[in-house]
């Protein structure tokens, strides 16, 4: 396998409903990962850690944790960083920032995920504090609007209250980065690049990361030239694992754009889901990776952490159990290569 990628054919999408060995061979695997799960420079983590099919399995929390920070603390004994996707649903108060300090030690990092005012997803009005929706809804809006939609001063209010979120983190030097997912139809033009150089300018100061949902960026006679710019923004390129499909999936590529950090996603390998109009999002992270496709990204997350001061791999696969395990299987994995 090359640095560009994780190589081999992508697997059937596989569930423990379907093959409940392949599941008991992950979980073996993930007993040999340290704890927290790091390997010299690299940290292992999921994408959230509130995951409701988690929860309801007990397969990972104690008996008795029923409150989010309780659960990021015996998260923090496992990982030492976790990518905060709720950010992208909803403004939070900074207050729930600083419950995510206080309650984790003071190496862990937290990644994130940009609300859709920055990225151009459609913003759910419903899930916005009661006087901006009702702002929004005031402009023409009824469930749904584009930040490019809205009046000016309340797109600069969403955005402080985001930017209000992050201060605590900042401030505890817990801040990983800001993640800019960008929506499939986001694709490789002058004016989108116009667009990440405007959005690197606005939020100046705060570490970057941007993961590409259309695969026209990493076009080979083009990807050179993303890179260079995110190099010239000082955004860190995130790199993903994800089926490669008709209307979506992006190459397995690595690449380091900020010497600083460095990033990895992991979204599983369920094609069948992801071809299907309509799946739902449960459906189209239900996989669990095998060792021997972890194996497969030793060598580009090693390769990465030659290059960088930090690398995040976060397993997007969040069904049950299966993202922890995996990420500890990586864990696993990457310590073993090193002896």
């Amino acid at each position: 396998m090359g640095a560009d990628g994780a190589g081999g054919s992508p697997s059937s999408p596989i569930g423990v409903e379907d093959d409940s060995r392949r599941l008991e061979v992950a979980r073996d695997l993930a007993r040999g990962a340290a704890e927290p799960a790091v390997v010299d420079n690299v940290a292992l983590g999921t994408a959230g850690w509130t995951e409701p099919t988690l929860i309801r399995s007990g397969l990972f929390y104690p008996r008795g944790l029923s409150r989010s920070s309780a659960r990021l603390a015996h998260y923090a004994q496992h990982f030492s960083m976790v990518e905060v996707d709720a950010t992208y649903y909803s403004l939070l108060p900074p207050t729930t920032a600083q419950r995510w300090a206080e309650v984790t030690p003071t190496a862990f990092q937290i990644d994130v995920k940009a609300h859709p005012v920055f990225t151009g997803h459609p913003i759910d009005l419903s899930r916005l504090p009661a006087e901006l929706a009702d702002a929004a809804k005031s402009s023409g809006h009824e469930r749904r609007a584009y930040a490019d939609s809205l009046p000016p001063a309340l797109v600069g209010e969403m955005e402080q209250r985001f930017l209000d979120l992050l201060a605590p983190l900042q401030s505890s030097d817990k801040l990983g980065c800001v993640m800019l997912q960008f929506p499939p139809w986001f694709r490789a033009t002058r004016g989108n690049a116009r667009r990440i150089e405007a959005l690197a300018e606005r939020l100046a100061g705060i570490p970057l990361a941007v993961e590409f949902r259309h695969p026209s960026w990493l076009e080979e006679e083009r990807r050179q030239r993303v890179f260079e710019l995110l190099s010239k923004l000082r955004m860190s390129y995130v790199g993903v694992d994800e089926p490669d499909v008709p209307r979506g999936g992006v190459p397995p590529v690595v690449q380091v754009t900020n010497p600083a950090l460095a990033i990895v996603r992991f979204h599983g390998k369920n094609a069948a889901a992801w071809r299907r109009r309509g799946a739902s999002v449960q459906e189209r992270f239900d996989y669990v990776y095998s060792p021997e496709e972890l194996r497969a990204w030793v060598e580009p997350v090693r390769k990465l952490s030659r290059e960088a001061e930090r690398v995040h791999a976060v397993f997007n696969n969040c069904v049950r159990d299966y993202a922890v395990v995996n990420a500890k299987g990586l864990c696993a994995l990457l310590a073993d290569e090193q002896r």
